[in-house]
C-alpha cells in the first residue's frame, strides 16, 4: 500500500506488468463494461423517442469506449509497452471516467424536472383549441 503513494511508482515510465490478482480485478472490470454495453445498448434501440433516451445513449457510449480503452490498456500492458504502460495513464484514465459518470448523473437529475414541465405543457395545451 505504501508503494502506491510514491510518485516512482505512479510515472516509471517502464513499470512492471500488472500481478495477477490485479489483472483478473481489471478484466472482470472490462467485462461488465462490455456487458453494459449490451445492456444499454439494448435500452437505446428500445428507447428511442422519450425522455430517458439521451440518458441510455449517455451510458452506452460512456460503456463502450471505457471498455474498448480498458481492453487496450490490459493488451498494452501484457505486451509491455514502455510509456504507454505507465500507471498514471490508469490515474488519467479513472478521473475521466468519474468526470464523466458525473456528468451522466447530472443530466439524468434534470429528467424530473422536464416530465413535470411536459406535463404542465400537456395540460395547457388540453385547453387550446
Amino acid at each position: 500500500m505504501g508503494n502506491l503513494l510514491t510518485l516512482k511508482f505512479w510515472f516509471n515510465l517502464r513499470p512492471d506488468v500488472l500481478t495477477p490478482l490485479a489483472q483478473k480485478i481489471f478484466l472482470v472490470m472490462i467485462i461488465a463494461l462490455i456487458f453494459f454495453t449490451i445492456i444499454f445498448g439494448y435500452m437505446k434501440m428500445l428507447k428511442k423517442k422519450g425522455l430517458y433516451s439521451k440518458m441510455w445513449g449517455q451510458l452506452y457510449y460512456f460503456s463502450l469506449i471505457n471498455g474498448v480503452i480498458g481492453l487496450l490498456s490490459l493488451f498494452l500492458n501484457h505486451e509491455m509497452v514502455p510509456f504507454l504502460t505507465a500507471r498514471f495513464w490508469y490515474l488519467l484514465w479513472l478521473v475521466v471516467l468519474v468526470v464523466w459518470l458525473f456528468c451522466i448523473i447530472k443530466e439524468a437529475m434534470k429528467i424530473p424536472k422536464k416530465r413535470q414541465q411536459l406535463e404542465k405543457e400537456k395540460e395547457f395545451n388540453r385547453y387550446i383549441p
